[in-house]
């Protein structure tokens, strides 16, 4: 182990050769090392200028207050909110010719695919023959209307004629009973005001018919119009475009058609911002009415998504605050910084698995890290006691064990280019945290990345302290 810790101390902690002895190291003489040394007072110091904390990842953890013996820890992973993802699927049958590439941003409005549908032209020939009804339907009713002014002047004249002819046969009858006239004449002018009188009749019953005929023409082009409507409507739902936009005229165009009339193909755009997840169908491919194309997601539409012990049930509730923390307990190399987290309120899930014996766990966190990806595995902090006592705690990873004992190295306060090995006081932990019963205050820093190497390296000789050389080699006491 010595040797090991003398090898580790001689490769990476060459940096700290401004702290080097006082003698001549390179003369072989060990009395006089020893004598320039004799009366250095024992220490458990250890230099890590710069260079050796980089070239041995040396990081550093604060001493903080936690709750350590009301925090539950379970494991979890991040998965995509119910609506952060959205399918855009085929609404008829036809051939699809893709817009989009996977992975690729897109904004609402983004177009996704174009379908080419048979499907769309029956629509189409639906929409125009409502078109052609509602025309056919109005010119009817403007002969309706006609007709009506015709027959309208028609009874005018017939009205006028049989007021005349009934007046005139009032004279003649007055003539008759006074001795004079001439009964022919009376009956001359019985007869065309009875004729006036009938055609007046027939005049009215086929206006009457007329009227009927317009009331149902009129009803005809509500129920035209009405068709016509819900034929839009669902040509609108297909495209994606507003009943409006499907009857816009292009004005440069003279007796141009509308809007629906002009469209080949349907093209789908997408409803929401998001990122292209995943695309199902082939460049070309033909495709079935409700075949999913494309998937479009909303990376920062995620919840965590844990699975705690039923057997905590006891102490698990809504609205507990909860913290997500990366999976590693480091602070160096390509980990995760483990100050990285994120906060949000615990909601359980409505059931559990009795297999597992777990609870679904749910936080959706106010805001997220950089690193928060959906299957991204992580570890989820809950405080079930708001009031219990905080204790001073620095993480697990930051003891080392020599042998039976608990080692970790304190950064001196007074000398930040030196830790302090110390033997660690410790009590409970909740697997990522322990609490420190003496030895350290809160703000001291402890070593957190690189300790095990300085345990190496200081393993058997911290009663007597000592430094390392350039060359390698490590001495006790100090300079």
């Amino acid at each position: 182990m010595k040797r090991h810790a003398a090898l580790i101390a001689g490769t990476i902690l060459l940096a700290s050769i401004n702290h080097g002895c006082g003698g001549d190291a390179s003369n072989g003489d060990p009395a006089g090392h020893d004598a320039a040394h004799g009366s250095a007072p024992p220490t458990n110091r250890v230099a890590i200028p710069s260079a050796v904390r980089s070239n041995l990842g040396i990081t550093f953890a604060t001493v903080e207050r936690r709750r350590i013996q009301d925090t539950l820890r379970v494991p979890g992973r991040f998965e995509y909110l119910p609506t952060a993802t959205r399918e855009y699927r085929t609404m008829l049958p036809g051939r699809i010719e893709l817009l989009v590439e996977q992975f690729q941003p897109v904004k609402e409005g983004t177009p996704l695919y174009r379908i080419n549908s048979p499907a769309w032209r029956e629509i189409q020939k639906e929409l125009a023959e409502a078109e052609m009804t509602i025309t056919q339907l109005r010119a009817t009713l403007l002969s309706h209307e006609d007709l009506f002014v015709a027959h309208m002047l028609q009874e005018e004249s017939l009205l006028e004629n049989i007021v005349i002819w009934s007046e005139r046969v009032a004279r003649l009858e007055s003539l008759r009973e006074a001795g004079g006239g001439s009964m022919r004449e009376l009956t001359s002018a019985r007869s065309t005001l009875a004729e006036a009188q009938t055609k007046l009749a027939e005049l009215k019953e086929l206006a009457a018919k007329h009227e009927v005929k317009q009331d149902q023409s009129r009803a005809a082009l509500e129920a035209a119009m009405a068709h016509r409507e819900l034929a839009l409507e669902a040509a609108a739902s297909l495209t994606g475009l507003a009943p409006g936009d499907l009857l816009v005229i292009d004005t440069t165009i003279q007796s141009a058609p509308p809007a629906w009339l002009t469209m080949t193909d349907i093209e789908v755009r997408s409803t929401a911002p998001g990122i292209v997840d995943a695309i199902d169908l082939t460049n070309g491919a033909w495709a079935d009415a409700r075949s999913n194309v494309v998937t479009v997601v909303q990376p920062e539409r995620l919840r965590f998504h844990a699975f705690g012990l039923q057997s905590d049930l006891g102490v698990l509730q809504d609205g507990l605050n909860a913290t997500i923390v990366p999976p590693a307990p480091t602070m160096t190399g390509n980990a995760i910084p483990m100050d990285q987290t994120m906060q949000g309120t615990l909601l359980l899930g409505p059931s559990g698995n009795a297999e597992d014996r777990t609870i679904d766990l749910f936080v959706t966190p106010g805001e997220l890290a950089d690193w928060a990806r959906p299957g991204v595995s992580a570890q989820l902090e809950i405080v079930t006691d708001e009031s219990s006592t905080l204790e001073l705690a620095i993480p697990l990873a930051a003891v080392q064990r020599d042998g039976l004992l608990p080692i970790i190295f304190r950064r001196a306060p007074d000398k930040p280019n030196e830790a302090i090995r110390m033997e660690a006081d410790l009590g409970m932990n909740d697997d990522r945290w322990v609490e420190v019963l003496s030895g350290l205050g809160e703000g001291d820093q402890v070593v957190l990345d690189g300790g095990f190497q300085l345990m190496l390296a200081t393993s058997g000789t911290i009663q007597k302290g000592g430094h390392f050389h350039a060359d390698g080699t490590y001495h006790e006491g100090e300079h």
